[in-house]
């Protein structure tokens, strides 16, 4: 067993509101520099940039989980992060299949799609930062198919957190976690929202500077979604240690 120190909320420049420097590389030295052993790499309703920062970080000898952040109908976030980056992009494919609409540089921002080494290879029009037509059941009933985790992005805030969003946290929703921003800790996180379900937190980070802000340190056998998801339920000797 080893003890993983995790971001599992990172942008990079293809999320229209983050920084053009969120390169692969760039995101790469800076989980370094804060001693991050496991990224996630969720951009808005995209996975296009995963697998370029999982090589990248990789070259650093640090992991990185492909995934997205959805926004559902409701515009809830949910972190859907997966193993393999084929399941991304099935998720990623669906996504796309019910995003409307088309971004507006001036008033979004640049959605960069960039390689390993962070070569420019385009841009996309997608509206990625809209809501998806999937409802919130739709997302995480979809994840859970592809043997992914469902995390509902920091709900401590109101701003497309699910309780800000629907007011309550539905008790027939399947997540596997919930996600508190940085303002808060994991502790004052469980003692919010309940001993009953499991908590994380990660940096939500649109800069570098944001990167390893705030991490979930982890018990696992190696650096997987599976091995999340026996820590999330404390199975085992894996666990969240805070």
């Amino acid at each position: 067993m080893k003890t993983f120190r995790a971001d599992l909320h990172i942008h990079t420049c293809l999320s229209p509101c983050a920084d053009i420097l969120m390169s692969p590389l760039n995101i790469a030295a800076a989980a370094k520099r804060k001693d991050l052993d496991l990224l996630g790499i969720c951009d808005h309703n995209s996975a296009e940039n995963a697998a370029a920062v999982a090589e990248a970080a990789g070259r650093l000898g640090i992991l990185a989980l492909p995934g997205l952040e959805v926004t559902s109908r409701e515009e809830v976030h949910v972190l859907a992060l997966f193993d393999g980056i084929e399941a991304a992009l099935s998720l990623q494919e669906r996504v796309y299949a019910h995003l409307p609409g088309e971004n507006d540089e001036e008033a979004f921002g640049f959605q960069v799609l960039t390689g390993a080494d962070d070569e420019i290879l385009a841009t996309t029009g997608r509206f990625l930062a809209g809501a998806t037509e999937l409802s919130l059941e739709d997302v995480v009933r979809t994840v859970h198919s592809l043997q992914g985790l469902a995390v509902a992005s920091h709900v401590d805030r109101e701003g497309f957190g699910i309780i800000g969003q629907l007011g309550f946290i539905p008790d027939n929703l399947p997540l596997d976690a919930l996600e508190v921003s940085r303002r808060l800790t994991i502790e004052e996180g469980r003692s919010v929202f309940g001993p009953g379900r499991p908590i994380i937190t990660g940096s939500d980070a649109h800069t570098l500077e944001e990167v390893g802000l705030a991490a979930t340190s982890f018990r696992l056998e190696a650096g997987t979604v599976s091995e999340i998801g026996l820590a999330l339920r404390g199975l085992g000797e894996r666990r969240v240690l805070g």
